[in-house]
């Protein structure tokens, strides 16, 4: 099991291969912590954030960074997309691929939802089922194949278009202190210094000045009383590790402290876990004023101003953190 289905794939992946690497190293070194606040975009029909760089930069990044070098593929249609899959396992080659996890029988129904960037990894197929290990399930699961392809060829936003990938080459080691100053330094660059109105701590602060919008752009209480428990599912239940990867990242800095020689990220590390602690606070009020219908204009008030904290204090954490490892 891992804590999120992309850095927990590529790190089964690697473990497998002979790296001996952890989730939250994958994640530190990748600079996997992000922020993003999308208020009016094409691809949302509502407001929406992300905690973590984009899907598939993980895997970039780590590559970059520590020498692995991955094989990645997508398809034009299924039967190729599947000819590929059945060959790599039948040579014993354990594959991560792209799925929409509402099509995954081994989900409960009421788990299932529309998500076209889940990572799962096969490693084994008999007759007409596949053997799967999922990074959110504890053992390995069973997945007709019927059901791999109707994931794997979903349509919509980020259409995983049957995308597969394997490290086809780990170097026996790689210079760990440059790959984790470089991750940093680009986490800190990404929250801190990116040039874009809405990422990183600006994003942070346009949260919380438009969020208390929200309530003139849903249809009716009962549609924003949904996107706005979706902020707790978007922090704490999509595979963050809790508290927006928050909590991941303070364990990044906690193992990378002893590798570089600097004891103060030990002190950092548990900065960030308190400050991961204020965003389950948020996650947990926006959870409870939704399930109650309690959506007046003081509680967005709350809201705002539980997200300008996060600002100020990620920013500060930030900052300090940029100059320790520079």
């Amino acid at each position: 099991m891992a804590a999120h289905c992309e850095s927990g794939s590529i790190t089964s992946l690697l473990n497998h291969s002979g790296m001996k690497i952890t989730e939250p190293m994958v994640f530190g070194i990748s600079s996997g912590i992000f922020f993003g606040y999308f208020h009016k975009m094409k691809s949302f029909a509502f407001p929406t954030f992300i905690v973590r760089n984009k899907p598939g930069q993980i895997r970039k990044n780590l590559s970059k960074r520590t020498g692995v070098k991955f094989y990645t593929r997508d398809f034009r249609n299924q039967e190729a997309g599947q000819g590929a899959l059945d060959m790599l396992i039948s040579k014993g080659i354990p594959t991560a691929t792209q799925v929409d996890m509402f099509y995954l029988d081994y989900v409960p129904s009421w788990e299932r939802v529309h998500i076209n960037v889940h990572f799962l990894v096969a490693f084994g197929k008999e007759g007409d089922v596949y053997k799967v290990s999922d990074s959110y399930f504890p053992n390995p699961v069973d997945l007709p194949v019927a059901s791999m392809n109707k994931g794997r060829f979903a349509q919509g936003s980020m259409s995983p278009k049957g995308f597969l990938f394997y490290p086809e080459y780990v170097p026996q080691s790689f210079d760990q202190e440059k790959a984790i100053r470089r991750g940093i330094k680009k986490a800190c660059f990404n929250m801190l210094s990116i040039p874009i109105p809405f990422l990183g701590i600006k994003g942070i602060r346009l949260f919380a000045k438009r969020i208390i919008e929200w309530p003139a752009m849903a249809r009716d209480t009962e549609h924003l009383s949904h996107e706005v428990m979706k902020i707790n599912i978007l922090l704490e239940d999509q595979g963050t590790g809790g508290a927006g990867f928050r909590f991941m990242y303070a364990t990044f800095l906690q193992q990378a402290s002893d590798i570089i020689h600097k004891p103060e990220l030990k002190d950092l590390a548990k900065e960030l876990m308190a400050i991961g602690d204020g965003w389950r606070e948020f996650s947990l009020f926006a959870a409870k004023i939704g399930k109650n219908r309690d959506l007046g204009d003081e509680k967005f008030k709350q809201l705002s101003d539980l997200l300008y904290q996060r600002a100020e204090k990620e920013e500060d954490f930030f900052k300090r953190l940029s100059k320790t490892i520079n």
